[in-house]
């Protein structure tokens, strides 16, 4: 009895042994963060996070992976209790709704796959791409419906998903799962930020549109009736829709499909129809904004440009100044464009739709005269644009008086070259001076730098040495200066208004030099538009310390992001950026927008990127070259005022009444990717066949 307890003891002991070893070898430390974390969260494991669960969720929250407020089964409050527990803030998020991108359901489509396997969009786009020839449109098996954990989706009477915007919580799950990606989250912000891809269902006018314009769809809201939902969509990408709507080149209407028919859409024609209805109306109709950021943003030039910039960066949440040198904003829309064709109180019109977004305005403010960079900087902006626009050497040093550099220690060439070796226009150019482009004439730039004092004169390229076809460049070094090829400058550094570094990327092996700069001449006729922000404490240039608050403000300075078709583009003064000034206002409009969306970048301290399959201007989409039982309708003529109405409107063209833009809205073809949907006519007529 004694032996058996004693055996019975001993392995007692060796068991407690081997377990208390095991607990020390598969012990899993668990953060306690991570426990307050799932704790704060509701335990509803619906994965509308996109993570497996309340437990995956925390621990992405506590890594990093996910934010605060990433529950969509949860309030704010519980976003601000985690928030807590992590020691850091919420700001207000806008929330986000699925939105379907397919307008032409299964049931309509022409040509259809035969598919007899399982009832899931994912399998079925395995095989010959689904039930559609469309190659993105949507499939109609309702696999979105069946994902959403929150029951929002269900499919319409044409077979495509329809969203309850009341049940939506914007999880993701349905865009998760489309593998047609037709249905996708979207947001004021997200319209803002992001660029077409290829995977959306975009119409031939839109693509070719500079602004981006759902062009489309505003169109069928004419043709519906509904004219302020046409204006509130035009402004999602456009500000100015009463100005465009009178000069735009109309790129879009040399796309119109309706050209393989009779003539195309007075698409431009209708988008001041219904711009002039919000006018003569006197009630405004904004498109909808982001939440309150509270950060400060500074926009330099109210021309078009400047004015858009301002414009969208309001609407992502920020609060916006606009600093204009002139006593009215407008800039060459308000100078160069005949009145005939652009009365002035039409484009007050628009400027006031504007600043009523939320944007303030400090006119006769010129930039190096009444203020600089640093001082804008110093006041609390965040971030400062520069949009001076194409008027750009009347500002350098040479023409403002005795102020400073519009930016910080730079001015163009046509300066340099006026001023001469005698230095008439008194510009101070330091020990280090940096010129970029303008082959054989930058040399003589050079020339005249190194004749002023200049210690060390680089000569920037982006080409290779044949940039400079006749310079004998060991002649050149001897001369003290230096030339570099295949490079782009990427950012500039500086502190108060003294410019002290420049960083240039070559473009073979994109690795970047940082170079002293007390100067940089440009051979453009215009500055390039810069995003200027205040360096944090550990982004001081060169591994110097932070500045004191009473201290110089040292800054950064760099471009947007270039428009898709030019994604691959690096630096400044590629073939995307405009080296004189804008050809039309829509362009404007479109880098405008661009703008808003790197600011806001540059202000949440992400990195600017485009996904993969960015749309770009020779990107391969599927496209048609005729359409079909389509009956000729004739173009509405814009018709034109007579001597009386000119001098009272001071318009040549009078705009359309109600009666020709609905008629010309209908003859739209409400176009997708490769269909087009069937008007009344078109109907009446097939039915008046088979009779």
């Amino acid at each position: 009895m004694v032996q058996a307890i004693m055996m019975m003891g001993g392995l007692g002991i060796v068991i407690g042994i081997v377990l208390a070893a095991a607990s020390k070898i598969f012990y899993v430390y668990v953060d306690p963060m991570i426990l307050d974390v799932e704790a704060a969260l509701p335990g509803a494991n619906c994965g509308g996070c996109g993570f497996a669960g309340c437990s995956a969720n925390a621990e992405a929250i506590v890594s990093g992976k996910s934010s605060p407020n990433s529950c969509v089964a949860a309030g704010a409050e519980v976003a601000e209790a985690i928030a807590a527990i992590l020691g850091v803030s919420v700001e207000a998020k806008e929330p986000d709704i699925a939105l379907p991108d397919c307008t032409y359901g299964v049931k309509d489509a022409a040509t259809k796959f035969i598919y007899d396997g399982v009832n899931d969009c994912r399998a079925a786009v395995l095989i010959s791409g689904g039930m559609k020839v469309c190659s993105i449109g949507c499939l109609g098996l309702g696999t979105c419906a069946r994902a959403c954990p929150f029951g929002a989706i269900s499919m319409g009477p044409k077979g495509l998903p329809v969203v309850n915007e009341a049940k939506c919580t914007g999880c993701g799950t349905c865009e998760r799962v489309c593998p047609k990606n037709i249905i996708k989250l979207s947001s004021v912000t997200r319209r803002i930020l992001l660029e077409y891809t290829r995977n959306d269902c975009t119409t031939p006018c839109q693509r070719a549109c500079p602004a981006g314009i759902n062009i489309r769809e505003y169109i069928r809201q004419i043709a519906l009736g509904n004219y302020e939902r046409s204006v509130q969509i035009i402004k999602e990408r456009n500000p100015f829709p009463t100005v465009i709507g009178r000069i735009c080149p109309r790129p879009c209407e040399l796309e119109c499909r309706r050209k393989y028919v009779d003539e195309p859409v007075a698409i431009n024609f209708l988008k001041r129809y219904a711009a002039d209805l919000e006018k003569h109306s006197g009630k405004r109709i904004q498109p909808f904004k982001g939440p309150e950021s509270g950060r400060k943003v500074a926009v330099v030039g109210a021309g078009v440009e400047g004015l858009s910039t301002a414009f969208f960066t309001a609407r992502l949440g920020h609060r916006v100044t606009v600093f204009e040198a002139g006593p009215k904003m407008g800039g060459l829309l308000r100078t160069a464009v005949a009145r005939y064709r652009l009365p002035q109180d039409i484009l007050d019109w628009d400027i006031d739709g504007i600043l009523e977004m939320g944007v303030e305005a400090r006119t006769n403010q010129t930039l190096g005269k009444d203020f600089t960079v640093a001082s804008i900087l110093e006041e609390g902006f965040e971030a400062v644009f520069l949009a001076s626009g194409g008027w750009d050497s009347r500002l350098s040093r040479g023409f403002t008086g005795k102020g400073e550099e519009a930016i910080p220690g730079t001015c163009l060439m046509l300066d340099v070259l006026k001023s001469g070796t005698e230095n008439t226009l008194g510009l101070t150019f330091g020990s280090h001076a940096v010129i970029v482009g303008g082959g054989n004439t930058a040399v003589e730039a050079a020339r005249i730098l190194r004749s002023t004092g200049v210690a060390t004169v680089t000569i920037l390229l982006r080409e290779t040495m044949n940039g400079i076809p006749d310079a004998d460049f060991e002649t050149l070094g001897a001369e003290g200066i230096q030339v570099v090829t295949n490079a782009a400058v990427t950012r500039l550094l500086g502190e108060d208004s003294r410019l002290t570094q420049i960083e240039y990327e070559y473009l073979d092996t994109k690795t970047k030099t940082l170079v002293p700069a007390d100067h940089l001449v440009l051979s453009s006729g215009r500055f390039p538009e810069l995003i200027f922000e205040k360096l944090k404490s550990d982004e001081a240039p060169s591994g110097e310390s932070s500045a004191s608050p009473a201290g110089p403000v040292k800054w950064e300075a760099s471009g947007p992001y270039k428009k898709p078709a030019f994604a691959d583009e690096v630096g400044l003064f590629s073939k995307a950026d405009e080296l004189t000034d804008f050809s039309a206002a829509i362009k404007a409009i479109g880098a405008g927008r661009r703008a808003a969306a790197s600011i806001h970048q540059v202000l949440l301290g992400f990195e600017v990127y485009l996904p993969e399959n960015v749309l770009m201007e020779n990107s391969y989409v599927q496209n048609l070259d005729h359409v079909e039982n389509v009956a000729p309708i004739s173009r509405r003529i814009m018709p034109l005022a007579d001597e009386y109405e000119i001098s009272r409107s001071g318009e040549i063209e009078k705009g359309f009444d109600e009666s020709a833009a609905r008629e010309e809205a209908e003859r739209c073809l409400k176009c997708g990717l490769i269909c087009y949907q069937q008007t009344t006519v078109q109907i009446m007529e097939k039915t008046a066949s088979r009779v």
